[in-house]
């Protein structure tokens, strides 16, 4: 884990850059027997000012759990950078007409067939309370390397950064 102190600017910028690269998440919601339940869900491409967009059905368990319990977890994975997020937050079903056209994206028509008109489409929109990263530059063989040293010198090999931020 770096030690180098990040601002909290710089380390909200670091969370968005690698969101925007992860682009698919897994949204862990809360059942009703409270059991955590995480399903891959594709990020729409917006500024991320700490909330995030997704579109769904109105009837899936998603926003259903979500109207019981709004406390999620969205996790993102970046294996060709390296680079890990955890967003902590709120969600809430929030459909807005206005909101669906400046997101909607035509690859999203195979799972919502009649497009904006797919009966039942709602958003769900997740307002984050707080995030953590961990970046690895450098890429994977850089990290294996990182690792072999650690195996033959018997110290831990370096983590990269790992930043805690608050929205």
């Amino acid at each position: 884990m770096s030690s180098d102190p990040t601002s909290a600017a710089d380390a909200r910028r670091r969370v968005t850059e690698l969101i925007r690269r992860a682009r698919i998440c897994m949204l862990t919601t809360i059942g009703v027997d409270g059991r955590m339940v995480s399903r891959p869900m594709g990020l729409q491409e917006a500024e991320f000012d700490g909330d995030l967009w997704f579109f769904a059905y109105a009837d899936s368990p998603k926003v259903r759990q979500i109207r019981v319990n709004p406390e999620v977890n969205v996790a993102f994975s970046d294996q060709r950078h390296d680079a890990w997020v955890s967003v902590s937050g709120t969600a809430q079903e929030s459909y807005d007409r206005a909101k669906a056209e400046q997101l909607w994206n035509p690859l999203l028509k195979t799972w919502f067939p009649d497009g904006l008109d797919t009966p039942g489409l709602t958003l769900i929109k997740v307002h984050a309370n707080s995030a953590e990263y961990w970046d690895s530059p450098g890429g994977a063989v850089v990290n294996l390397l990182g690792f072999a040293r650690a195996a033959v010198t018997g110290r831990p090999p370096k983590a990269g950064e790992n930043h805690e931020v608050s929205y």
